[in-house]
């Protein structure tokens, strides 16, 4: 019942988007673990993760396009929900190290030794479980996006107050993150880590099922993006974002369905973390940087603003260009580059690339009008 109703009305771009997302996940890690290093369809393991990073990044593209290209929400802070899905996840990758770490505490990670802590934090506990930390991947962003709607929305915070409002949410979750005694790691955060269920985090194997993981929370993500915008929940989103105002007035309560949307948002963009985390090896307060939403909105744009295809596109090409980017000669100029991609975009592709696309092609499809028949010279 649920899977005829997410695939129901599916159009071209979202089959075809499944079965690419799905190909990748199946074929990519079967290329790393069974080609020869020498074959020319090998996949080596630092490329999956690279890949993988940027499904990450594609998932939380999607999170963002729900509420700011179906909602009209301009989030400047998704990187925060983002954030801390990872450090929930390094939490518990780190509780798994044990007695492995420099210092040998059984108890504390090496940086708490460090500085000298004599006891776990209660808010460590419950973190050697899987699926308590999973839990807390979705409830720790979810609720803080939810006690902010909560007050943003039935304020009517909107605009451009409500974009600068969550970019100064993430601004003060980098600033306490970077102090010591708030427990996180600190400038350095989470890192070295061993295990995850058990497996070597590091090990071939463990990244290959990390990647189709990667790819089947995509999928996941999308259908349940997908599911809301074509319900009737759905409708009346897209309604507030063309006119607010009327919504209102027509008596829907806007601002539960703006914190219904916004929540979910944050708990997709907190998986995306919670992924990008043991595929990276390190979460560190950088990752709360009101520059990294920024660079999401932009993912967004490029890709296609309402178009959570477009979106997810959007932010493998913009992130596959930054590490061409920033590895060679050009390396200094990659911000400035950006930033003309982006202003190229708004003033020539306003749809995006895969809406411009798609214009283009509908346009070539189009049978031209015939030429209307001249009427006939009367008698």
């Amino acid at each position: 019942m649920i899977t005829r109703f997410l695939l129901s009305n599916m159009d071209r771009r979202g089959y075809a988007f499944l079965a690419s997302v799905a190909a990748i996940g199946l074929l990519v890690p079967l290329a790393n673990l069974l080609m020869p290093a020498g074959s020319p369809l090998h996949v080596s393991t630092a490329t999956m993760s690279l890949w993988g990073k940027y499904l990450c990044y594609a998932l939380l593209a999607i999170s963002l396009d729900l509420v700011w290209g179906y909602c009209g929400i301009l989030s400047l802070g998704h990187g925060a929900f983002f954030a801390l899905g990872g450090y929930a996840m390094g939490m518990y990758l780190m509780r798994q190290i044990g007695s492995r770490g420099v210092y040998g505490n059984p108890i504390l990670p090496d940086f708490m030794v460090f500085l000298n802590w004599q006891e776990l934090p209660w808010y460590w506990y419950g973190f050697s479980s899987f699926p308590f930390a999973m839990l807390m991947v979705l409830a720790v962003p979810g609720l803080l996006a939810f006690v902010f709607g909560w007050f943003a929305f039935r304020s009517r915070v909107t605009g451009v107050y409500l974009s600068i409002i969550t970019q100064a949410l993430t601004y003060a979750l980098l600033l306490a993150f970077f102090r010591n005694d708030m427990g996180f790691g600190g400038n350095n955060g989470l890192t070295d880590f061993k295990d995850i269920l058990g497996f070597n985090v590091q090990a071939q194997g463990t990244r290959a099922a990390l990647f189709a993981m990667t790819c089947t929370m995509l999928i996941s993500g999308f259908l349940i993006a997908r599911g809301i915008v074509t319900s009737k929940l759905g409708k009346v989103v897209i309604a507030i974002r063309d006119a607010e105002s009327r919504t209102r007035f027509l008596g829907y309560r806007v601002d539960r369905f703006k914190l219904f949307v916004f929540t979910v948002s944050a708990c997709m963009a907190g998986v995306a973390g919670a992924l990008y985390v043991p595929q990276v090896g390190i979460i560190n307060p950088s990752e709360f940087a009101p520059a990294n939403s920024i660079e999401t909105v932009i993912w967004v744009a490029v890709g296609g603003r309402g178009s959570l295809v477009g979106a997810a596109l959007g932010a493998v090409v913009v992130n596959w260009a930054k590490t061409m980017f920033t590895s060679g000669f050009m390396a200094p100029y990659w911000l400035f580059a950006l930033g003309a991609l982006f202003v190229f975009v708004t003033l020539f592709m306003p749809k995006g690339i895969l809406g411009t696309v798609q214009g283009w092609w509908e346009k070539r499809r189009k049978p031209e009008a015939m030429p209307a028949a001249e009427p006939a010279p009367a008698e």
